[in-house]
């Protein structure tokens, strides 16, 4: 995709995409350098939100924290059943765009009441509800956005939490996030195959699969509120232990990474078991179609990202979707009334 087409500059996701380059060039891994502070002593952090305000934010901050080694306990999961844990040990991240999230809000009210102080709010906006219950809140730099379908908003989001295991891990990032936004650019006018686009519109069902870092599973939220087409999230190697079953024929699987180790079952389970498609988004050639981006290291799931929704534009253009407005996805899917 790019900008200087209208059938792509007409909607404002493709132009709120293209700006995710300029918001991670933007990014200051300093602004987290207190809270990182105050994280680290407390030795628990919990990530949650509702819909991409946690999906890849969260998730990538909770692989990060496994892969590193570093000595947290970092936790996640959706903020109502969070209401039902005790988080009084834990330094904990509440993310909405709007600030008006009704699951978020309840749970920092919540939390207010019982006395933890860590309660760190993250938004899109000045002034919300949600700040009202937190101590500290965080306002992203990119802008509310006018799509229904948030996109840069959680690449921030995520690099605003990574920050905080960066400054905790005293690691230095600079090269990496340098190159980030050329890389990002790259993955999202990268030249998606007609033949893809094609086996898509044919599927009745398109899957995504890949590790549970939130890159695959935002994919497939996503798959929703642009395409308008039903979808599933495999994680790991789910799509090997038993979906094969209602799999049909002409199905299509967008794997994230693939594992080398599993090439030869994904061939012989889902290709030529199944009948499905299996188009890799990787950094490196694969045995299957492959949307290939630049290796960014530690960065590559934001790469992978961007990749992906680079291919849903373009199912959305070409099977004719108003890109900016869903029939009945809301920008703000659950807002609290008070």
């Amino acid at each position: 995709m790019n900008l200087k087409e209208n059938k792509y500059s007409q909607y404002a996701l493709v132009q709120e995409m293209m700006d995710t380059v300029e918001t991670v060039k933007k990014f200051n891994p300093d602004c987290t350098k207190e809270i990182a502070a105050q994280v680290k002593k407390a030795g628990k952090a919990y990530f949650t939100g509702e819909g991409s305000s946690r999906i890849f934010p969260a998730k990538n901050a909770l692989r990060k924290t496994k892969r590193w080694g570093l000595d947290l306990n970092a936790q996640t999961d959706g903020s109502w059943q969070s209401r039902e844990y005790d988080l009084s040990k834990f330094a904990v991240f509440l993310a909405s765009n709007s600030g008006r999230t009704k699951e978020v809000t309840l749970l920092a009210k919540k939390l207010m009441e019982e006395g933890n102080p860590l309660r760190f709010g993250l938004t899109a906006n000045e002034g919300t509800i949600l700040s009202t219950f937190c101590a500290n809140t965080h306002v992203l730099n990119c802008g509310w956005e006018q799509a229904v379908a948030a996109t840069k908003s959680v690449v921030e989001q995520a690099l605003y939490y990574e920050s905080v295991l960066w400054n905790i891990a005293g690691k230095d990032v600079k090269a990496g996030l340098a190159a980030l936004p050329a890389q990002i650019e790259k993955a999202l006018t990268l030249q998606v195959p007609a033949e893809i686009v094609d086996w898509v519109k044919k599927a009745e069902t398109i899957y995504f699969a890949g590790y549970n870092d939130g890159v695959a599973e935002e994919l497939t939220l996503k798959t929703n509120e642009i395409t308008r087409r039903k979808s599933d999230f495999l994680e790991g190697t789910y799509a090997l232990h038993g979906i094969e079953e209602v799999m049909k024929e002409g199905d299509i699987i967008f794997w994230v990474d693939p594992i080398a180790d599993e090439y030869q079952k994904i061939q012989d389970c889902l290709i030529k078991g199944a009948g499905v498609k299996v188009v890799a988004i990787a950094d490196h050639d694969t045995p299957f179609p492959t949307i290939k981006t630049p290796a960014a290291g530690d960065f590559n799931p934001y790469v992978y990202l961007c990749a992906g929704w680079n291919v849903l534009v373009e199912i959305g253009i070409a099977t004719g979707m108003d890109l900016d407005h869903p029939n009945r996805a809301r920008k703000v899917g659950n807002e609290i009334q008070l």
